[in-house]
């Protein structure tokens, strides 16, 4: 059987590449692979296809002799947080992240809280074709609701800031309906925010569409609407978050990581001055942390290379550009309400508004990214496309004698080539994001 698992679990169009089959499989091989714990907690976003893989993954399970706990909606760091805070269960989020409507996915926490190594992954995957389908479907599956455990996660969001609070701060929260939509309003204004909220309904018909973290242009009218000084846009499963400040300037997971680095390393607590950050963040974040006498390590992109270099350099903060930032608050799950709430709680500290604070950040180079679709999600193919841009790439950057980086990377989630260009200049940004575009475009049609 091909690779299923991607940079972040399973994902892929529903009935298309994520099918209840295969849900019920990898239920079934989890449940027989897992020897950690007999309670596997399952959380889900809006989606209208949570439901069904829900059924499909339970049916697995149960066949293997797991019991199935449903939490409900909930965000993704919900699922590692309960496991860590009972630590009798493991987990599985059901959800596409920022992906559109269309799409669902299967992310898989071992019993410590920590996403499947990828020798899991390979056991699980080598697994689902000794498996015939007919002897694991049930047709009354066992699942216990506990949708209460949602209020203990959010305690501790609240927690998360001691015995600060944000009272009177205006704030506007665009939760995509998705799974924010169920709980970041109430966490906000026990902490004493004054809150807008939109794009707040539970329909995961909607999800992700034309707003959220991807879509940022709601939540700027918003602000200037309602006249905030802080907004947040998350993900479908909350796990991420951009900031927008009262003059629509955007804070991103590298400004995230560099003021909050910053504040840390000021208050003495940032282990070695380290931050783990992607091949895809900024070269002036990079230029400004490291004249603040800072360290920062690189990694490949996706949340699980950022835990990896956490845990092996000892590290206390890392994150993506996207916006999923991993911290030693909840024990490195990437958290966007969490993240929002850190970043509202500093600005009250220093008694600064977003748009300030950010005065006070890094100057980025300029960037483009491209996404080019992909005609198929054959990993062969998109391989070949990948490693043959590259190749172009390096004798591209050979002819520039000024500063300049370019890559070429097939996404982890969806069927795309992401090419990111950066340089000083923003003209030559310009020219060779055309030139690469074009020529990927030519690639991908032969």
């Amino acid at each position: 059987m091909n690779a299923i698992f991607g940079t972040d679990g399973i994902r892929g169009i529903f009935n298309k590449e994520i099918t209840s089959d295969l849900a019920q499989k990898i239920g079934y091989a989890f449940g027989i692979i897992n020897n950690n714990t007999n309670k596997v907690l399952i959380g889900r976003d809006t989606r209208v296809s949570g439901g069904i893989l829900l059924e499909a993954l339970s049916s697995g399970l149960n066949k293997s002799g797991k019991e199935v706990i449903d939490i409900g909606i909930c965000p993704t760091p919900a699922i590692p947080f309960l496991i860590k805070h009972f630590k009798i269960y493991t987990g599985i989020m059901i959800s596409a992240s920022h992906n559109p409507p269309e799409y669902n996915g299967i992310k898989i926490f071992d019993h410590c809280g920590r996403k499947l190594n990828k020798k899991k992954e390979i056991e699980i995957e080598s697994y689902l074709s000794k498996i015939n389908s007919n002897l694991i479907f049930k047709k009354q599956t066992k699942i216990i609701q506990k949708f209460d455990l949602l209020e203990i996660y959010k305690q501790s969001l609240i927690e998360s800031i001691g015995n600060n609070n944000l009272n009177g701060m205006k704030i506007i929260l665009d939760t995509c309906h998705g799974s924010a939509s169920v709980f970041a309003e109430s966490v906000f204004k026990q902490l004493g925010a004054n809150i807008n909220i939109i794009n707040s309904s539970i329909d995961g018909s909607k999800i992700n569409v034309k707003c959220g973290s991807t879509c940022l242009d709601p939540l700027k009218k918003a602000i200037n609407e309602f006249n905030a000084e802080i907004g947040f846009s998350f993900d479908g499963d909350a796990d991420r978050v951009i900031g927008v400040d009262s003059e629509e300037n955007i804070l991103d997971g590298d400004h995230i990581l560099f003021l909050w680095g910053r504040e840390l390393m000021r208050e003495k607590i940032l282990s070695r001055n380290l931050l783990i950050t992607t091949v895809m963040s900024n070269l002036g974040f990079e230029k400004a942390w490291n004249e603040l006498g800072g360290f920062l390590i690189r990694t490949p992109v996706g949340d699980s290379f950022i835990y990896k270099g956490i845990e092996k350099q000892k590290a206390d903060l890392g994150g993506e550009q996207s916006g999923h930032i991993l911290s030693k608050i909840n024990n490195f799950s990437g958290d966007g309400v969490l993240t929002a709430i850190q970043i509202a709680n500093l600005c009250r500290k220093k008694n600064i508004t977003l748009k300030n604070l950010l005065k006070t950040s890094f100057k980025g180079f300029p960037q483009k990214l491209t996404n080019i679709k992909l005609r198929t999600n054959d990993k062969n193919f998109k391989d070949l496309i990948e490693d043959n841009m590259n190749k172009l790439i390096k004798d591209k950057l050979d002819e520039i004698s000024e500063p300049c980086r370019v890559f070429a990377r097939n996404s982890g989630t969806e069927s795309v080539l992401r090419i990111l260009v950066e340089a000083e200049n923003k003209n030559l940004v310009e020219h060779i994001s055309m030139e690469m575009t074009n020529i990927a475009e030519k690639i991908i049609k032969k």
